[in-house]
């Protein structure tokens, strides 16, 4: 179907933090050795730098500097990371990719760009982030305690004035990639450059209702919330859903939150009685979806939403905003609701009240989600690079010798 896979350099954002760039790195580099694909993954690590070869797939490790600034709990960046130029240069000249692929404008990825003009490379961008929306919020967040009026004005222009850096940025490459169709549109319209649609997947057998250990006597209602929890991430509104349930006579309710972040200490003040897990991984954050009743996430910035698409295979009905890519993820009325959010609190409600609905919906989400597998993602991908590599290019002479790509079963 491919002919001859492409080499790939792939410099993500993060790869080892608890995020969607870094899951979806992880999952991309298990595609690869998978598929023995020839596949280079450059990456920042702890320790002194590092190069594995297993087999057609490489890693090479290269470490923050003390100089590194803190953007999230667990992301930095390293504004001397520039430093790995001619390790990151030694490598690509062993390794010599097709392509260099990049998730966006951190440290790394500037490294990526970097080296793909330096050899003349075609450049693919994929966008994980809407770094824009995420500034205009944080922005508007600190100029809280002004009028109404006024954090919403600066929101707004503190957005536009992001996404216009940020399209600069991205049309430096050749192909860009994006997690829902109405992300690909603007970010086509905003470069100029050809955006193709690279949804997500999700693990079935990991996030499986079979893990739900509740025992069927425990009728308590149990709202799940995984995610960081941050000001972007709307997760304000789960206190005006908890008042709202209790307005409408909901006693019978708990919120289960999994995740850090600084709105934590907002959040427990206002949610005495949730529980506050801290971050799960594996097994354990399958067991917590599969405990969970209905899945609440009401942010209005996320690009995809991998935590929905895990809610949904875990057989845990979600409700979200029209926003963004859960939206896009969401069957409205049949896996879930979409809703504003001045209704938000009532989609919950009716949920709550209507059992058959509530267990018809938790099977139909299970049964979508079994569509969203990882194989087909990253084919799509691998297709979606074609396109730039085909364009003539200045270039050396490169090592063509690529085992042929596997098709998943099925397609």
């Amino acid at each position: 179907m491919y002919g001859q896979v492409p080499r790939v350099a792939f410099f993500p954002d993060s790869f080892h933090e608890v995020n969607g760039v870094a899951h979806t790195s992880r999952h991309f580099l298990q595609f690869a050795v998978e598929h023995q694909i020839p596949f280079l993954c450059v990456r920042a690590g702890r320790g002194r730098p590092a190069l594995n070869k297993q087999g057609t797939v490489w890693t090479l490790e290269l470490p923050r500097s003390a100089f590194s600034v803190p953007l999230e709990k667990d992301l930095t960046f390293d504004p001397a990371y520039l430093r790995h130029i001619p390790l990151a240069d030694e490598t690509l000249e062993q390794f010599a990719p097709d392509l260099i692929h990049i998730t966006g404008p951190s440290d790394v990825g500037l490294l990526g760009a970097s080296l793909a003009n330096r050899y003349e490379l075609p450049l693919a961008a994929s966008w994980h982030t809407n770094v824009h929306e995420y500034a205009g919020r944080r922005f508007a967040h600190l100029l809280r305690i002004f009028p109404q009026t006024l954090p919403v004005g600066a929101a707004r222009s503190i957005e536009e004035c992001a996404m216009t850096i940020a399209a600069r940025f991205y049309s430096a490459a050749q192909i860009l990639f994006a997690p829902n169709r109405q992300l690909c549109t603007q970010l086509a319209q905003a470069t100029g450059r050809p955006c193709v649609l690279m949804r997500r997947g999700v693990d079935c057998s990991l996030f499986n209702p079979e893990k739900r250990k509740r025992t069927p006597s425990d009728q308590e209602i149990l709202l799940g919330f995984v995610g960081r929890l941050s000001v972007e991430k709307n997760v304000r509104m789960l206190a005006r859903i908890h008042s709202g349930l209790k307005a409408l006579g909901h006693r019978n309710f708990r919120f289960v939150i999994v995740g850090q972040g600084a709105e934590e200490s907002w959040l427990r003040q206002k949610l005495p009685r949730a529980l506050f897990t801290g971050v799960f991984r594996g097994e354990a954050l399958a067991a917590a979806y599969a405990d969970m009743d209905l899945f609440i996430f009401p942010s209005h910035t996320d690009t995809f939403g991998n935590v929905v698409l895990e809610a949904l295979a875990s057989g845990v009905p979600a409700i979200v905003t029209p926003n963004g890519g859960p939206a896009s993820i969401v069957c409205d009325g049949y896996t879930g609701r979409v809703a504003p959010d001045e209704l938000f609190t009532s989609a919950i409600s009716e949920l709550i009240e209507n059992a058959p609905l509530h267990r018809h919906m938790r099977v139909t989400a299970r049964r979508v989600s079994m569509t969203a597998t990882w194989n087909s993602v990253f084919e799509d991908v691998y297709r979606g690079f074609l396109g730039p590599l085909e364009k003539p290019r200045r270039r050396r002479d490169l090592n063509q010798d690529c085992h042929l790509l596997e098709t998943s079963q099925g397609r």
